[in-house]
């Protein structure tokens, strides 16, 4: 029976990626609730990357079921899957992704273009862009700078405001804190767990760093919830 709190939920997973010496992964189970922050572990090559394109549907399983937000992915077209991920899952990718000759208000209010459900949730769109950028930390007066004028640590917040806009059920953070110091990790860390709690969003993050286990809700190792499988060459 579906857990009606479980925001992600992974059942019985396989995907292979085609080719003579492909990668595999499979993963039996995996579930996060509402409000839940869960930090994921794993080195290079243990189907991180594999396991974030499952849950956000830029590839679909070979079998099993990627439920977010009570969808199967894999009921929907590949259209609806990148309107549907635009709606329940903000994301912040290691690069952070900014246009760089955007302002940062126009960088935050980017995933509303293609979310209009996500868009109704926010009464005033300048407004909240402008609270965004309070809560994670940024100086008055940033809304209109370039995003590529930044610093790595300004750009990782307003990457993080991106995500958070409007509010999504699910926030998958891929390496977000790679290229801060500690001071402006945990900070920013600090920053993202109050708006998660505050929206009762949950948060999957992926890292190598397991000095970060602490401040988690949940930690997982790959290994512990996915098998890998590589063909011979």
């Amino acid at each position: 029976m579906s857990d009606p709190a479980s925001i992600l939920r992974l059942e019985d997973v396989r995907y292979r990626w085609p080719g003579r010496a492909s990668f595999g992964l499979n993963v039996p189970a995996l579930h996060l609730a509402a409000s839940e922050t869960v930090l994921l572990l794993g080195e290079s090559g243990s189907g991180k990357s594999t396991l974030l394109s499952l849950i956000c549907g830029t590839i679909t399983a070979d079998a099993g079921r990627v439920v977010v937000a009570g969808t199967d992915i894999a009921s929907l077209s590949a259209g609806h899957r990148d309107r549907f991920r635009a709606e329940q899952i903000g994301l912040i990718f290691q690069q952070f992704n900014l246009l760089p000759f955007a302002s940062v208000c126009d960088n935050i209010l980017l995933p509303l273009k293609f979310a209009p459900q996500r868009r109704k949730r926010v009464s005033d769109l300048n407004a909240e862009a402008a609270r965004l950028c309070r809560d994670l930390g940024l100086p008055d007066g940033m809304m209109t700078v370039k995003a590529g004028a930044l610093s790595v640590g300004q750009q990782q917040r307003v990457a993080a405001a991106r995500a958070l806009i409007g509010t999504p059920p699910l926030i998958i953070a891929d390496e977000p804190t790679s290229s801060l110091d500690a001071a402006t990790q945990a900070t920013f860390l600090e920053l993202l767990f109050a708006q998660s709690r505050t929206h009762d969003t949950a948060l999957l993050m992926v890292s190598h760093d397991a000095r970060l286990s602490n401040q988690f809700d949940r930690v997982i190792q790959m290994d512990e919830i996915a098998q890998t499988e590589r063909a011979a060459a």
